[in-house]
């Protein structure tokens, strides 16, 4: 993930462009939760990433651990309380650029785990999100609008989306709660 000089700079770079329309779209386009070996999907090995002390059964489910969301702060020992968020959601990417996506690229898009496009959250937070952009959902714990503005401009730097004029102001607001 880019540090916040890094950030600043991959923000002032990213195109602003209004939102697209989502003509077209449908979350079934972006085909998610592919395999990522040993029967593990893309959710469980989120979930095995970001936990501490998981334990996975023979299909690779986490069976136990601890989370700690980073939208809300709540730690959590139930994996089945558990969402993995897209950090940039798939409609959102869809309303800035990913439209014009091969369904190789949504794919990629959709379980990419070296980019910080997926992270497991509560799924109070990450039903709360939506689909939505930062100038209109923030996360509750602002000690984490740091992390989570660096992540945003990370992914849509790295997927050349697009940003709206109200997306970039909030980013920079976020940026600006970073230490420095």
């Amino acid at each position: 993930m880019a540090d916040t000089a890094a950030a600043r700079t991959r923000l002032a770079a990213l195109k602003v462009a209004p939102a697209g329309t989502m003509a077209g779209y449908s979350r079934a386009r972006f085909t998610h939760w592919a395999e990522q070996g040993g029967k593990c999907d893309t959710r469980e090995t989120v979930l095995k990433r970001d936990g501490r002390d998981v334990a996975q059964d023979a299909e690779c489910r986490a069976v136990s651990g601890t989370w700690k969301s980073l939208y809300d702060g709540v730690v959590v020992t139930d994996a089945g309380k558990m969402d993995i968020d897209h950090m940039v959601p798939l409609a959102e990417g869809w309303r800035s650029g990913a439209s014009g996506w091969d369904a190789a690229r949504r794919k990629a898009f959709a379980n990419d785990l070296t980019h910080p496009q997926l992270l497991a959250v509560t799924a109070s937070s990450n039903r709360s999100k939506g689909d939505q952009s930062p100038d209109l959902w923030q996360p509750p714990d602002r000690a984490s609008w740091c992390q989570y503005g660096r992540a945003w401009i990370t992914v849509k730097s790295s997927y050349e989306l697009t940003v709206t004029e109200a997306e970039k102001k909030m980013l920079t607001t976020m940026l600006d709660t970073c230490a420095s």
